[in-house]
């Protein structure tokens, strides 16, 4: 039995859920201004608490809100900080699916003036989930270098932020007055959703970022500085996990390129406790990164794909498990779809009932793999 007491559990999930019909057409009416806060609010805490059940049915000891709380998955908390705006892209990314590729420029954020929190931003939301939930409950929230990598330097008014340390540290404290919140009301559960390390592994983009004027060789050690000052102070038993991916909407992906680029820093310089790694397809790379894994940490291996309703075997996941374990132990492993189901509202690549047969696999496989989800 390699059973885990604390997370990441053997059987784990990214976060996102797809919405329900009547949460969408909730938050298309609230945002028309048909259908009052007040309304909006109970529609989405009942489409919560179905959803924890369902997680909770499935097997899984942790469980998210779906990100049910947003319209994407890095803006509605990005946007709650002071001086922060969203303007036209400055970064244009290809993304790629079986149908093929296509050019797709994201907006950008725009640091207009010092960065502050004027109050909480997922802090209710989190008690919310917790106040419905038997298992483990589960918040993510953007890794703060979303706040920089689409603009670089020009996404951050001057003025304000002359010597772009005092930037960084402006971020990283208002993340971790966030994270006291969080903490205080009862979270020791969090996940970071960093997208933009991974994207570093990537060699075409890497050299939009030079674009950007930024060096894609220094960048990833800034990064890493200025996750570890997000995460300082955090309670001694609060768990902070990474998800990375490499985009992912509608079944389409941005950067490819495996982590042998960033491994040694992600894993021994980043003072997270486990990492949700993008494993689905040959496009993320070989297990050999793993080699770097330092006792004592969780690779949460991404191998079930929701980028496609087409269900994985039992057989080929143990397979892979079995090759990642050639790299770093098995009970420094475990497993998870390779991204959230839905990373915005819309744009969903299967069904709920898909969805549902993908998370039941995940927990069935580490059941039978460590003899315990």
């Amino acid at each position: 039995m390699l059973g885990r007491t604390t997370p990441p559990f053997r059987a784990d999930h990214v976060g996102s859920l797809i919405r329900p019909d009547t949460l969408v057409s909730a938050r298309q009416a609230a945002e028309k201004a048909e259908l009052a806060p007040a309304g909006l609010t109970r529609i989405q805490h009942d489409a919560i608490r179905d959803v924890v059940r369902l997680q909770e049915e499935i097997g899984l000891r942790v469980v998210t809100d779906g990100e049910y709380n947003r319209t994407f998955w890095q803006r509605d908390f990005l946007l709650k900080f002071r001086s922060v705006q969203q303007v036209a892209a400055k970064l244009t990314v290809r993304f790629h699916s079986a149908a093929g590729a296509r050019d797709h420029s994201p907006p950008s954020l725009q640091v207009t003036g010092k960065l502050d929190r004027p109050s909480g931003i997922f802090v209710d939301d989190f008690r919310f989930l917790k106040s419905v939930a038997r298992g483990t409950p589960k918040i993510t929230i953007p890794s703060p270098t979303t706040m920089h990598f689409r603009g670089g330097r020009d996404a951050v008014d001057a003025k304000a932020y002359p010597d772009m340390g005092q930037f960084y540290a402006d971020l990283a404290r208002v993340y971790r007055e966030e994270i006291h919140d969080l903490a205080h009301a009862g979270c020791r559960y969090l996940q970071i959703d960093e997208v933009n390390l991974a994207y570093l592994c990537d060699p075409e983009l890497r050299a939009q970022v030079r674009n950007i004027g930024e060096d894609p060789d220094t960048l990833p050690k800034t990064y890493a500085r200025l996750l570890n000052d997000t995460i300082a102070g955090r309670p001694a038993d609060m768990v902070v996990c990474m998800h990375l991916c490499r985009g992912n909407f509608a079944g389409a992906w941005v950067a490819e390129g495996g982590y042998d680029p960033i491994a040694e820093l992600l894993f021994n310089e980043i003072d997270v406790d486990g990492y949700f790694l993008e494993y689905d397809t040959p496009r993320a790379g070989s297990f050999a990164p793993l080699r770097f894994l330092p006792k004592g940490k969780i690779a949460v291996l991404g191998l079930v794909t929701t980028k496609s309703p087409n269900l994985e075997t039992k057989d080929d996941l143990k397979r892979r498990i079995d090759e990642a374990s050639r790299h770093a132990p098995l009970e420094q492993l475990a497993l998870s779809p390779q991204c959230g189901f839905s990373s915005g509202i819309g744009g969903n690549a299967m069904t709920v009932d898909d969805e549902i047969a993908k998370l039941r696999l995940v927990v069935e496989t580490a059941q039978e793999v460590w003899g315990s989800a």
